[in-house]
């Protein structure tokens, strides 16, 4: 278990509180939905210093393990709680690679906005060094030395988050961060299937709209049960169907492909480029799939995990 200090502002006199408080022995204070009796009990849990469990996040839009597609950029805006998980990771199970995105977030008494970094590497045991995080305005937050963060990261089929405290703000020669090397990491699965990188280019059709809206979009990354479809507009709205139709390679023979889909999620993808115009990311989960077309997709999914593993996402 995971445990975080609770932020003054969290724990309000007459309202029940949203999760268990344990002090910092892990020892139970109060159980999730009990009442802060006074201002005299409130100010002692926070100078006791009262915790709760790390919670873990996902992007809201996220239906099943199975077939959540969402985007490692999604906007902090976009999340919502997911109760803790099963079991504790190791830092080894994030398979964190340098420019990797984690998301941050900052003491609530600073601002509830969250935050997207970058990895610039880690020491094993000792520290992890992170890009500073910029706020929409473009200058940096403002954070202080020994404050302390919860950091989260979306990767392959887990969710994984964890606490840590700020060792030292770098300003030169760039303004970067060493948190504390996370020890004690959590995390949930949030997708069974696998699904590997693709560049597929589909005729996309809204049911609400008829034939003559009939767009095209790019699938970026594709699974057995939905993709991730970037387009220069967005396609629907969350719960709209899509008609999707695309042709693969299986095994060099061409498949086409139509299918029905359900927007689950919708992002902005800031591009690399940032000459170039953001793009919309849809999560789709498949509908009403036929056998048919179930095992292409699987077949596909498989051929190119075994030609092509760098490609799984």
């Amino acid at each position: 278990m995971s445990l975080i200090l609770v932020n003054s502002d969290e724990i309000v006199v007459g309202k029940p509180i949203p999760w268990a408080l344990y002090d910092q022995n892990r020892n139970l204070l109060l159980n999730e939905g009990d009442l802060v009796r006074d201002d005299a009990h409130r100010e002692a849990l926070l100078a006791g210093g009262a915790c709760h469990e790390l919670l873990l996040e996902m992007p809201s839009g996220f239906e099943s393990a199975d077939d959540s597609f969402f985007a490692d950029e999604a906007s902090p805006a976009d999340l919502s709680g997911v109760k803790e998980a099963d079991r504790t990771f190791t830092f080894d199970d994030m398979k964190l690679k340098v420019e990797d995105r984690l998301q941050l977030e900052p003491p609530a008494q600073l601002t509830r906005e969250r935050f997207t970094v970058k990895v610039i590497g880690f020491l094993r045991g000792a520290s992890l060094l992170v890009s500073m995080p910029i706020t929409a305005n473009g200058l940096r937050l403002q954070l202080m030395e020994k404050e302390k963060l919860v950091m989260r990261s979306f990767s392959g089929q887990n969710a994984f988050g964890f606490a840590c405290t700020i060792e030292r703000i770098c300003k030169i020669p760039f303004e970067y961060m060493h948190l504390s090397f996370p020890d004690n990491i959590q995390g949930i699965m949030i997708r069974k299937a696998p699904r590997v990188k693709t560049r597929i280019i589909a005729a996309v059709q809204d049911t609400k709209n008829g034939a003559e809206k009939q767009v095209s979009a790019l699938i970026s990354d594709i699974s057995a049960h939905g993709v991730s479809l970037e387009a220069r507009q967005t396609l629907g709205d969350k719960g709209d169907i899509l008609n999707l139709a695309f042709r693969v390679q299986l095994h060099n023979i061409d498949a086409y492909l139509s299918l029905k889909g359900i927007i689950r999620a919708v992002f902005t993808v800031d591009p690399a480029d940032h000459s170039k115009t953001a793009l919309i990311r849809h999560g789709i989960e498949f509908q009403d799939m036929q056998a048919n077309d179930s095992v292409i997709l699987q077949s596909l999914i498989y051929q190119q995990m075994i030609e092509n593993p760098h490609k799984l996402v």
